[in-house]
C-alpha cells in the first residue's frame, strides 16, 4: 500500500502509469505474481530491449521489484508486484495561519465508561479479551489504534497549546467512525452524541458497522467479520454553530463556551442509554480502516481583545 497526499512528489508514479504497455505488465504481474522479463516480452509481443525500458520505469517508481533467480544459470530477471494498492488523498483541507494541530490515538482517552460488545486493539494484537470492559483500563490502552463498544462513552483531552493571550475561534475534529454491531451489519444505525467540556454540541447517526470488504489499512490478521472500516467525518464548532461535514448539528457556538489559552478541552463521544438508536461506536486510528489517520484536532485562534501588543 502506498499512501499519497502530495501529488507533486509522486511524479515518477504517474509517469510509470502513463503507458498502456506498463499497465499491461502490472496487470500480468498482479494476476500471476511473478514472471521473468522474457516471459513478459513474449506475452506482450515486444522486444526484450523495449521490455527492459518499461521495467526500469516501473521499478524506479517502486511499483515492482526485480530480482535474479539463484536457481538458474545466467542472468534471469524475475519481476513481481511491489504494491497492491495506491490511495490518493486529493482534499488536503484548508490551511490557517493561526492554527494548532494535533493527533491522538484511539486509545489515548482520558476517561471512559463502556459496555459489551467492546474491545481495544493495537495493529498487532487485541489488548486482553474482547467484551471485557476492564481492559479499557489496561496500561497498554494508550497504544490502541482501534476501539469499539455497544454503549457508553470515551473522552479525550484535546491538546491545546496555543499562544498566550489568544482565544479559540474554531475547533475541528476529524476521525474515522462507525457503529458497533455484534459481528458486523452495514444497516446498524447508532446515535453518537458529542460533548465539548460537558456541553452537548450535537448528535450524528452512524449508518452501520462495515465489514463487506477489508479496510484498506486493516491488518491481514484481523477477523473478516469484525469492524473493517468506517466513515471519515469532520466535526466543527465555530461562531456559526456545530457542523458534521457540511450538515448543521446544532446552534451551539464557540462563543458560548468562552474558550481561550487557559482552558483545558475535553471532547466526548457517547452512545447513551437514552438514544433512539443504540448501535455502538467504533473509532478507527492509524493502521485500521480506510484513512490511516489518528483522531485529528485543529484549533484556530486569534488574539484576545483589549490585550496590549507587547503582551501577545
Amino acid at each position: 500500500m502506498r499512501y499519497i497526499n502530495n501529488l507533486s512528489e509522486e511524479l515518477e508514479v504517474f509517469k510509470a502509469l502513463g503507458s498502456e504497455v506498463r499497465i499491461s505488465i502490472l496487470n500480468l504481474l498482479l494476476e500471476r505474481g511473478k514472471m521473468s522479463m522474457n516471459e513478459l516480452a513474449e506475452q506482450l509481443d515486444i522486444t526484450n530491449g523495449a521490455m527492459t525500458n518499461h521495467i526500469r520505469k516501473l521499478e524506479s517508481a517502486d511499483l515492482i521489484r526485480v530480482t535474479s533467480d539463484p536457481n538458474v544459470h545466467g542472468n534471469l530477471k524475475l519481476c513481481e508486484p511491489h504494491l497492491d494498492k495506491i490511495l490518493f488523498i486529493l482534499n488536503r483541507g484548508i490551511q490557517y495561519n493561526n492554527e494548532y494541530k494535533s493527533y491522538l490515538r484511539a486509545g489515548q482517552y482520558s476517561s471512559y465508561e463502556v459496555y459489551p460488545t467492546c474491545g481495544i486493539s493495537t495493529t498487532s494484537s487485541v489488548i486482553g479479551e474482547v467484551d471485557d470492559a476492564r481492559y479499557f483500563a489496561h496500561q497498554k490502552h494508550f497504544e490502541a489504534d482501534i476501539l469499539w463498544f455497544s454503549r457508553g462513552y470515551v473522552e479525550y483531552q484535546i491538546p491545546s497549546i496555543i499562544p498566550y493571550h489568544n482565544k479559540i475561534d474554531q475547533i475541528s475534529i476529524s476521525a474515522e467512525l462507525s457503529s458497533e454491531a455484534p459481528g458486523s451489519n452495514e444497516n446498524w444505525p447508532s446515535d453518537i452524541h458529542f460533548y465539548l467540556n460537558n456541553t452537548f454540541i450535537g448528535v450524528w447517526t452512524s449508518p452501520g458497522d462495515y465489514a463487506d470488504v477489508q479496510g484498506l489499512f486493516t491488518p491481514d490478521w484481523w477477523f473478516a467479520n469484525w469492524n473493517q472500516y468506517g466513515l471519515l467525518k469532520t466535526l466543527t464548532i465555530n461562531r456559526n454553530g456545530v457542523f458534521m461535514d457540511n450538515e448543521r448539528l446544532s446552534n451551539v457556538s464557540i462563543d458560548q463556551l468562552h474558550l481561550d489559552y487557559r482552558d483545558k478541552l475535553f471532547f466526548r463521544m457517547e452512545v447513551p442509554d437514552s438514544a433512539k438508536h443504540i448501535g455502538g461506536l467504533t473509532v478507527f486510528g492509524r493502521g485500521f480502516g480506510n484513512y490511516n489517520q489518528d483522531i485529528e484536532f485543529r484549533i484556530q485562534y486569534s488574539p484576545l481583545p483589549n490585550v496590549l501588543p507587547e503582551m501577545r
